[in-house]
């Protein structure tokens, strides 16, 4: 068995590309070398997020920049091949960031690296997306940021991902109508038949700010009272133009300014004139949350009432090509490896 791992060869200058990234391969760590409180993992699956892009550059963030030549940051959800802490056994399904390689050898005395799930109800996978990260950032941005009330309108960017798709599903059970922004028929075909949103705007179909926002007011007719926004760019400015006044806009990630591309705010006096709340949010800033959001979306997921999709590549060398396709756009909900 061979351990692999993609390191980060070189920062990307405007758009990533594969060239960004090397594969190195080795032994897989010995069952034998682990120290005490020390778990050895096989990676099932690993998770690929927009966050990451921004983790590649060099400059000042919310994170420290990934190191070059080190194993690329991401969340993993395997199995513990062997253990050497009594809290964790051999089999145990376990979740954690254990990066861009097939294995890793944790240290799980320090608290909350990894953590065990249960995939009676829950299959694995789903622990990287809709009862993981991705999950939790959608529960967090709306509960305590947008504060939904029944009746009111959830605009919604990046509609078919793995935030997204969860953000319009959360507030539809809380009695909201939901307008999703996706790019192409097909993705907006999924984002109202599968994840049951109320409308969803193909951005690709509206090449004008005024189009946009003229397709947003059509889908919105009592205007837009919250707002979720992974993109930036025009879609935020339409929907801070078709906003209601006390309107809350909740800024999880700006997907069209990753490669450095000035974004300008078309109205910031908009913010002014409607009373306008903009609230960016890290995820991980508020553990505290997580259990809350875990048992509701763990509880929706093994009920099916929150629906999700995968978009799965094979095999750890096609990692950096299924994240730059990522980037693009290219994947429907959540986007993972399977390694296993």
């Amino acid at each position: 068995m061979t351990h692999q791992q993609i390191v980060l060869a070189s920062r990307p200058s405007g758009e990533p590309t594969v060239e960004n990234f090397r594969l190195v391969e080795g032994p897989v760590p010995a069952a034998s070398s682990l120290a005490d409180g020390q778990v050895l993992v096989q990676h099932h699956f690993l998770s690929l997020d927009p966050y990451m892009r921004g983790r590649m550059n060099d400059g000042r963030s919310y994170a420290q920049p990934q190191p070059l030549d080190a194993v690329m940051i991401g969340g993993t959800a395997g199995v513990v091949l062997a253990s050497r802490h009594p809290a964790f056994a051999e089999g145990d399904a376990v979740v954690g960031m254990g990066g861009w390689q097939t294995h890793a050898v944790v240290d799980v005395s320090a608290p909350g690296v990894l953590r065990k799930v249960d995939t009676s109800a829950i299959p694995l996978s789903a622990y990287l997306g809709a009862v993981g990260m991705p999950g939790v950032t959608a529960w967090m941005g709306l509960t305590q940021i947008l504060e939904p009330q029944a009746g009111q309108t959830l605009l919604v960017s990046a509609a078919s991902g793995a935030v997204g798709s969860m953000v319009g599903q959360l507030a539809r059970q809380r009695g909201c109508r939901v307008v999703g922004v996706a790019g192409g028929a097909a993705k907006c075909a999924h984002v109202t038949d599968v994840m049951q949103f109320d409308a969803c705007i193909d951005y690709k179909a509206h090449a004008t700010p005024a189009a946009l926002l003229q397709a947003v007011q059509a889908a919105a007719p009592l205007g837009v009272d919250m707002y979720f926004d992974n993109v930036g760019g025009a879609v935020l400015d339409a929907a801070m133009a078709a906003m209601n006044d006390h309107g809350r806009i909740a800024v999880c990630g700006m997907i069209a300014g990753y490669n450095g591309e000035p974004m300008p705010m078309a109205h910031p006096m908009l913010i002014l004139q409607r009373r306008l709340k903009i609230q960016g949010f890290i995820v991980s800033e508020r553990m505290d949350l997580w259990p809350a959001a875990l048992k509701e979306l763990g509880t929706g997921v093994a009920r099916g009432t929150l629906k999700y999709h995968e978009t799965v590549a094979q095999g750890l060398a096609a990692a950096p090509e299924a994240f730059l396709g990522l980037l693009k756009g290219r994947n429907l909900g959540k986007q993972l490896v399977k390694l296993v």
